[in-house]
């Protein structure tokens, strides 16, 4: 076997076994989310909080990018949502307000400039994101839903990060949806993965 055979060869074990030393397993807890413990009609106003994100993932240049990408598609969509609901009448005094936190339990995110250089090669980017449902005059936690969602590696690459910017679109969509789904019932909603 010649020596360029047998870094190819070696090349190849490597990209093989890749996903063993790859990072940790970024996967909702859930198939399923539960419904919220009252229907969200109960509250006449909403508070969304900014998109928060804890260690080891906050201050991570990628995952900043991320993070405010998520941060504008949820004030584009469940934002816009959560102002024409604030510009309602209150039915009832006092108003029940619900306190709406979603934060970024787990992230990778490749980054256009890495899907470039790196195409396909650079992996798949997954995040995970948890909305905190909490009535603000008690404090309960009404509802703690989860989102997934990823871009794989090869679309990534064709997309040159367009997939990995649509995944961001994606789960904030699948969280707004939850909130608008269990506003008029008690549906629960999907969390995003698929086997």
């Amino acid at each position: 076997m010649n020596p360029l055979s047998r870094v190819a060869a070696a090349g190849l074990l490597l990209f093989a076994f890749r996903p063993s030393w790859a990072g940790e397993e970024i996967r909702p807890s859930v198939e399923r989310n539960a419904a919220p413990s009252v229907q969200l009609d109960h509250y006449a106003r909403f508070e969304l909080k900014p998109v928060r994100m804890d260690a080891p993932y906050a201050g991570q240049e990628t995952n900043e990018k991320a993070r405010n990408a998520v941060q504008e598609n949820l004030r584009q969509g469940l934002g816009q949502w959560v102002a024409q609901r604030n510009a309602e009448a209150v039915k009832a005094e006092p108003a029940q307000t619900l306190v709406i936190e979603p934060v970024i339990e787990k992230v990778r995110f490749i980054s256009g400039g890495k899907r470039f250089f790196a195409g396909a090669f650079a992996g798949s980017s997954r995040v995970l994101l948890r909305l905190r449902l909490t009535d603000a005059a008690s404090g309960e936690v009404v509802a703690q839903p989860e989102f997934y969602q990823h871009a794989r590696g090869m679309a990534g690459a064709w997309t040159v990060g367009g997939a990995d910017n649509a995944m961001l679109a994606r789960v904030a969509s699948l969280a707004g949806d939850y909130v608008t789904a269990n506003y008029t019932a008690q549906a629960g909603g999907p969390t995003g993965w698929e086997e």
